[in-house]
């Protein structure tokens, strides 16, 4: 691959790790001085390549700059707006409604002309939204926001890269009306929403029918989160969205096709030769397939690698395998630069540069088995370290399931579905059904042997470079110095654990899960966790969206307890996905004054409700458990949803047990919570607000928040500072903001 590309590639890179943007002057300046040490290149090659690396940084950073111009007002935040616009992709239907991208023609305040919009059911009613239609509606939005958690999903960033500056929903008005039928607009969206129509019509019932319509047509939420699990444990998720290898057979297929038909006739390959004609048709068909499958990154870099191919054989001229990935690489990131973010973006040209690796100087041609077996090697090898990092799991079952999943996917069940998706030939997505159905029941059966799926800790990130500098090294020619020393740099992947508290010493971390709770206790060798978060509905819920996924990435592979303070949905919404997702030592369902025990030297107490407050008819936050813990250098105390009565009722029977260093806010801050006594009894030097960002309820309170401030308390709250992580040990106390900590330029940051 050529150097100056991977410069530029570089600098596109270090702007998505800014915390704020350079100002637009200075990004100018930087890209005027990047071309004139390009362009200066013949004096060396180090002033190419931080000519390139310039370039590619102006280059991301003007794109950034023009996309955050598009903001939606604060003042406008929750007030009704009327939009007029067109649906502009495929709805996505979800448990309570339709989700959908609006663009906006005419509004009546200052909004992006790109909106994720959500219509819920009892809004919706009858007439739902079809791609293409131009509508009127009543709407609130807000800026883009979401939870931020150590290693968790940057939902803010998704929007991002997608254009999408507000997010919100439609208003039940009366006004809301559908202005105009489709007509000429967005044909290619359109044609993706009558073969997703028709596939679903006649696989009505079809356990799979989602595979095979994101297969067709891109539109992977289709498929149910079940399925996603079981490709991602089986390492053939690439195969069940548009991967690069399905537009390459499309293309290869169309070429084929051609190239037999241009060779039988008499005059077509005088006229222009069947190698070209067939290269041409093959990349033309490869276009249509990525267009009509959502032109994702993988499908963009195999076109544009594809697209180079074909000018090379219409040309006549040869380019090397590296130019030509060099030459997809470079168009990707002029067309999208924030192409960077996507996973999919490194794991995709990751693979093919493995793949030109172990092929590039062996002159020795094998069997095609052995040539296969070394390609699945290679690739399965490289991207563990881009696993690790990304998911924190690698299955290792993968090589025997691309072996069974590629040729059957490829060459089979996509093109018979695609075929199957045209009007009069359904019966035809009924067979690719079928043998779709055989490969996963097999990958079930593969997904339950022991050990099929390694899962860890996330990896420090300077163990990832690492081990794939150990990777090339393994991969190199046979005859290469001491390969099998590649094998070390591997080591610091698996054996280099993530920090955990001394004996003695605590970590408190306070999840962001908006509208709800869900505390992480540490101590040396135990974990705790009290509440589990709400639930999202349908299948989401923090306990499988939030919870397991972040347990995994710090190294928590057991619970040894986990406290669910009370029955409401916004604490125990997430408590089944999280019992099922990560082994649980003991749940605590009923706490009861005077329950206590001790990890490493921290003691841990109930203080509230009472036995006798479980026979009375209280409402479920009055039987919130309140958890004390005590630490030699500072004492915790999380009290769930308490409310007034509650307080009072504590502060007398516990008087002085409630003083405390940090406070986990009572019922997210609500107003009648927190009473100066009580405020005055806890004394806590850092407070946490759980909150939701403009969560309905109006939590915290501002007299609650007024009174924290006004007895010098630290306040944090996680809609505007994400997870907040407390560390107590000898040195002191030490506040992590995740929102600090991990900031970038794309974050809201106001509040």
């Amino acid at each position: 691959m050529p150097w100056g590309v991977l410069a530029f590639a570089l600098g596109v890179w270090a702007v998505q790790q800014l915390a704020v943007l350079p100002a637009p002057t200075f990004a100018a300046l930087a890209g005027v001085a990047g071309a004139g040490l390009f362009a200066a290149r013949r004096h060396g090659r180090v002033l190419a390549l931080a000519g390139a690396l310039l370039v590619g940084f102006a280059w991301a950073a003007g794109f950034a700059h023009w996309r955050l111009a598009e903001a939606l007002p604060v003042a406008w935040e929750g007030r009704d707006i009327e939009v007029t616009g067109v649906v502009a992709q495929l709805p996505q239907p979800f448990a309570r409604g339709v989700r959908f991208v609006f663009a906006v023609e005419v509004a009546t305040a200052p909004v992006p002309e790109r909106l994720l919009l959500s219509w819920y059911r009892g809004e919706a009613g009858r007439a739902l939204p079809q791609v293409g239609e131009r509508w009127r509606l009543t709407v609130r939005l807000k800026r883009p926001h979401g939870n931020l958690n150590p290693h968790g999903f940057d939902w803010e960033g998704w929007l991002f890269e997608r254009g999408l500056r507000a997010t919100g929903y439609v208003r039940r008005d009366a006004s809301n009306a559908r202005l105009e039928a489709p007509g000429l607009r967005m044909p290619v969206e359109r044609l993706r929403a009558a073969a997703r129509e028709r596939m679903q019509d006649r696989l009505a019932g079809a356990p799979y029918a989602g595979v095979l319509v994101a297969l067709a047509v891109g539109d992977q939420p289709a498929i149910s989160p079940a399925l996603w699990r079981l490709f991602a444990a089986t390492g053939i998720t690439h195969l069940m969205s548009i991967s690069g290898l399905h537009v390459t057979m499309i293309g290869a297929l169309a070429a084929w096709l051609v190239m037999a038909l241009w060779r039988r006739h008499a005059r077509l390959p005088l006229l222009w030769p069947a190698q070209k004609a067939a290269a041409a048709a093959g990349f033309f068909a490869a276009f249509a397939y990525a267009l009509i499958a959502g032109f994702g990154v993988p499908a963009q870099r195999t076109l544009y690698m594809l697209g180079v191919v074909t000018l090379a054989l219409i040309s006549g001229r040869a380019f090397a395998p590296g130019r030509v990935l060099g030459a997809a690489l470079l168009l990707v990131l002029l067309v999208d630069p924030l192409a960077v973010r996507a996973p999919g973006f490194w794991l995709s040209f990751g693979a093919v540069t493995l793949l030109f690796f172990v092929a590039a100087g062996r002159l020795a041609v094998r069997h095609w088995l052995v040539e296969w077996g070394r390609a699945q090697w290679a690739v399965t090898l490289g991207l563990v370290p881009l696993l690790l990092a990304l998911f924190q799991q690698f299955p290792l079952v993968s090589p025997f399931t691309n072996a069974l999943a590629i040729p059957l996917v490829s060459l089979v069940v996509t093109p018979l579905t695609l075929i199957g998706a045209l009007p009069g030939f359904g019966g035809l997505l009924h067979v690719a059904h079928f043998l779709l159905a055989m490969l996963i029941a097999c990958l079930e059966w593969l997904a339950a042997l022991p050990g099929a799926l390694w899962q860890q800790h996330a990896p420090p990130p300077w163990a990832v470079p690492l081990a794939l500098g150990g990777a090339a090294w393994l991969l190199m020619p046979r005859g290469f110095p001491v390969r099998w020393a590649g094998a070390v740099l591997f080591l610091p992947l698996f054996l280099v654990p993530p920090e955990r508290p001394a004996p003695g010493e605590l970590m408190v971390r306070v999840l962001d899960v908006g509208q709800g709770q869900a505390v992480h206790v540490q101590t040396a060798t135990h974990d705790l966790m009290f509440d589990a978060g709400p639930d999202f509905g349908g299948e989401a819920d923090a306990g499988n969206r939030i919870l397991a996924p972040y347990l995994r990435a710090v190294g928590v592979r057991r619970l040894d307890q986990l406290i669910v303070s009370h029955t409401d949905r916004d604490h125990a919404g997430g408590a089944e996905s999280l019992i099922a997702a990560v082994p649980v030592a003991r749940v605590e369902r009923r706490c009861v004054d005077g329950d206590a025990w001790e990890w490493d030297g921290v003691r841990f107490r109930v203080l509230h409700p009472t036995a006798a407050d479980y026979g009375r008819k209280l409402p479920s936050n009055a039987l919130s458990c309140v958890l004390k813990i005590e630490a030699p250098h500072a004492h915790v105390l999380i009290p769930g949803d308490i409310e007034g009565v509650a307080e009072r009722e504590l502060l007398e029977r516990q008087g002085d047990a409630l003083l405390a260093d940090i406070l986990v806010a009572p019922h997210h801050g609500g107003r009648k919570t927190s009473s100066p006594e009580f405020v005055a009894a806890v004394a806590p030097r850092e407070v946490i607000f759980p909150v939701g960002y403009r969560n309905r309820f109006g939590h915290p309170h501002p007299d609650v928040v007024a009174r924290y401030a006004g007895a010098d308390a630290n306040l944090h709250r996680t809609d505007a500072h994400g997870a907040v992580t407390v560390k107590v040990g000898a040195g002191g106390t030490a506040v992590v903001r995740e929102r600090e900590a991990r900031r970038r330029y794309w974050h809201n940051t106001v509040f």
